[in-house]
């Protein structure tokens, strides 16, 4: 499964005047000059067979790589704020716009039943990371994980997916708060925004309330960990007032006779709409990014990922509920679902609360984005994988200034110019493969320890993950193709079903956690990887396209410059342990 590597420490100590030099960027030995460089693209082969093998050690991650930020991030955050951070960046404009395409064209009122799958396979996921969250409370989130796990080059890869997908999202989010204001100003959407006839189709209206906005939420996230977490909880809070609010006028025009016709789609339309819902609850694995900063993360990451996942999931199946009681479900509007029904039971003015809440959702969303760009970027830079100069954390503040500020501005560039419709096409199947991927590293920590774990365990446990994903994909692709089969699911779930009882009565687990762990593995990741692989059957083909074209780019970078880099580093890391353990040995030898 490959080998562990000492990734030791490797901090630079220097004064930082008020630019950057060639050597924040690229200080390792393979970019001194055109030799050095030519000479470790020779090598390309013999390292990428090394870094695709290596996987990290928990110690490097809490604690060497932590040192080339040079300062500590400030643990100021508890499970109150963690609590808030979740329902904030998960709770946004998702439910306001999905739920009308999802009951009027797929569910129906059992739309109420689809935000539940979803969400039990939401919190399945959720599960996962808190055992990872708990045991490496660093600002890697998943990057983190698939590192010790998985090795480098899938870490890299699922990381590049992620922050794409977090620039597109945050550029939309961004987008659509320009839109909801300009409503909430009775204005139609594209009021605010300057019109540019000589730039092309769907990048001529210029967005510079989204740049306004992109930044605000910049320094205020620079500033400020704590402070940040005061303004989302206070906003979410809002938020939750608000929808509260929606749910009591809402259910005082309720009518039972709309849920007559509760499954006009049948199992089929839940079981999609399920898939096309899972989306509105992306956004607490940036979460995880702040564990760092947790006081006490055996208490507080498990108390604060759990809970933020379960409140959400509670209101959405309530507004759900709601909106199918309101109106019936082939007269929800798609497009603007809560709003139209209010006005549908002469309630007009409710529209300007819908869009206010909207509002309130989507600034604590991209305040939360912005967050957890931020700490994915700053770990990738402090193994190298990206320029180190995004490590660098802040004396004063304790928070990732030089990520965040980057981060933010590839956010505003595409705000300000990309269409919502374009950004809409954009988001593609990172976040279930991330998810996917969490699981199966959890699996891969349960079950296999290098230098443990037996060759004959070990090849058991491969042959149990082949069949597992096998199986997985085998249901997602029967789901793609046939409208009405069942075959393909009963030989599929089988399959799964034994694979993963095979696993759980044919393999001891080689580790145990320390602290806080996932109940009922391997059930509960295999699980996981099972519902998210399936719901990537429902992907269109451009997605996986789009997802293809990106991992290429992502592997001409590691290929050329990411590779090397972090090949660099970790080679400088291994000489410094090296001298650190002679420097002891020697020093016990001579002591009197």
């Amino acid at each position: 499964m490959g080998s562990r590597n000492e990734d030791g420490g490797m901090a630079r100590k220097r004064k930082r005047g008020c630019g950057w030099k060639k050597v924040d960027f690229l200080p390792e030995e393979s970019f001194q000059n055109w030799g050095t460089y030519l000479n470790a693209l020779g090598n390309t082969k013999a390292r990428l067979k090394d870094r695709l093998l290596t996987r990290s050690l928990d110690e490097v991650e809490l604690h060497a790589l932590r040192h080339r930020s040079e300062n500590e991030m400030k643990k100021t955050l508890n499970w109150w704020d963690l609590l808030w951070f979740g329902i904030g960046a998960v709770m946004g404009s998702g439910i306001f716009v999905l739920t009308g395409q999802a009951a009027s064209q797929n569910a129906g009122p059992a739309v109420i039943i689809s935000y539940f799958i979803s969400g039990v396979s939401a919190i399945l996921s959720v599960l996962c990371y808190t055992e990872f969250a708990v045991e490496l409370p660093v600002a890697g989130g998943s990057f983190s994980y698939l590192r010790v796990e998985l090795g480098d080059f899938v870490a890299y890869i699922a990381a590049g997916n992620i922050l794409f997908e977090y620039i597109v999202a945050g550029a939309g989010v961004a987008r659509s708060w320009t839109s909801y204001f300009a409503t909430l100003c009775n204005h139609r959407p594209n009021d605010f925004r300057f019109y540019v006839s000589s730039f092309a189709q769907n990048y001529n209206r210029l967005d510079p309330i989204a740049v306004v906005v992109s930044i605000l939420i910049c320094v205020l996230a620079c500033l400020s960990t704590k402070g940040s977490s005061r303004f989302n909880w206070i906003s979410t809070i809002i938020h939750m007032v608000i929808i509260a609010f929606m749910l009591v006028a809402g259910l005082t025009k309720a009518h039972s006779a709309n849920l007559k016709d509760f499954t006009p789609f049948g199992f089929r339309g839940i079981l999609k709409a399920s898939s096309m819902l899972f989306f509105a609850y992306v956004g607490f694995d940036g979460t995880t990014t702040l564990a760092e900063e947790i006081k006490k993360p055996s208490r507080d990451i498990p108390v604060g990922l759990v809970g933020s996942m379960s409140v959400v999931m509670i209101v959405y199946c309530l507004l759900a509920g709601m909106l199918v009681l309101m109106q019936p479900y082939y007269q929800i509007d798609v497009d603007a679902p809560y709003s139209v029904a209010f006005t549908a039971v002469g309630m007009d003015w409710a529209k300007y609360i819908v869009a206010f809440g909207a509002l309130k959702g989507m600034t604590t969303v991209l305040l939360a984005n912005i967050i957890g760009q931020a700490r994915y970027f700053t770990h990738i830079g402090r193994t190298h994988m990206a320029p180190p100069f995004l490590a660098s954390i802040n004396r004063k503040t304790g928070t990732p200034v030089n990520a965040t500020i980057v981060m933010t501005i590839a956010n505003s560039v595409v705000a300000f110019f990309t269409g919502l419709d374009v950004l809409a096409n954009l988001l593609s199947i990172s976040t279930l493969f991330i998810f996917s991927l969490v699981a199966l590293a959890l699996l891969v920590r349960r079950y296999y320890v290098s230098g443990e774990t037996s060759d004959s365990d070990r090849n058991k446990f491969i042959g149990f993950l082949v069949v597992m994903l096998g199986s997985s994909i085998g249901m997602s692709v029967y789901w793609a193709v046939s409208e009405d089969g069942w075959i393909g699911y009963v030989v599929g779930g089988g399959v799964w079903f034994l694979t993963t009882l095979g696993l759980h009565a044919g393999l001891e687990q080689g580790r145990k956690p320390k602290i806080w762990g996932a109940p009922l593995v391997p059930w509960l990741p295999s699980a996981s990887i099972a519902i998210n692989v399936f719901i990537l059957g429902s992907m269109d083909g451009a997605s996986f396209a789009r997802f293809a074209v990106w991992t290429g780019m992502l592997l001409v970078y590691y290929l050329f410059v990411g590779l090397h880099a972090s090949y660099d580093a970790a080679k400088e890391a291994e000489k410094e342990a090296q001298v650190s353990q002679a420097t002891a040995i020697e020093a016990g030898v001579t002591a009197p």
